[in-house]
This record gives C-alpha cells, structure tokens and sequence, in this order.
C-alpha cells in the first residue's frame, strides 16, 4: 500500500538577517552542511536561501513525522535547478520538495511517498 505525507514550512528571512553567518557559525554549521553553507554564500544576499533550506528542511520533519536532527537533511540541486532533498535516516519511495523565497520569507513543501 502507498501512504503519502506531507509537510510545509514558512521562515521569516529576517530570523537569518539577524544571526550573521560571520558571527554565527556555529548556529549554521549546526543546521547546515558545508556544500549547503557554499551554495548559499555565494549569493549577494544569501539569507533567503538560507531560509529556503531551514524551511525545506522543517518542511520534511513535518512530512516524515519523525524527530531528524536538521544537519542530517541534506539539500542540493538538479541539473536545471531543481531542489533535491536527501536523507539516510527515512526509507521511502521518493521525495517531492519545492521552495520559494523572496526578500522577507521562505516557504517550502515536502511530499514524501512511503
């Protein structure tokens, strides 16, 4: 039997905006891996994409129903830019994800089929 799950996420951009990463390392090595921290300091303004992937991340531990340490949630990109979510700790059939953000919030949905 199929079951699917679902989870969504909204952060407010200003949360990341007031935690500095230069000051701050700690909290997003914390909740982010280095190939997560890259992608999104390589943007000028890198806070909404950091959102984006706590509010994906946020977004699967709803779907999952499981308590995941967000540093084991692991976010990258397709080869058009497509959001891909991974994770060791679920066994599934797959994982839908989509993000979007904008200057002052990030929203995200995670589907996960069993």
């Amino acid at each position: 039997m199929i079951s699917i799950t679902t989870g969504i996420d909204i952060v407010e951009v200003k949360r990341f905006r007031d935690i500095p990463f230069k000051q701050n390392n700690s909290f997003y090595k914390k909740n982010f891996d280095s190939k997560e921290i890259e992608y999104c300091l390589k943007f000028k303004d890198p806070y909404p994409h950091f959102a984006g992937k706590f509010a994906v991340k946020e977004s699967f531990q709803k779907a999952s129903r499981k308590s995941i340490a967000m540093i084991e949630i692991h976010t990258n990109h397709g080869d058009v830019g497509e959001p891909i979510l991974t994770c060791k700790k679920i066994k599934c059939k797959k994982i839908e994800i989509s993000i979007s953000h904008e200057k002052n919030y990030a929203v995200a949905t995670a589907i996960i089929i069993w």
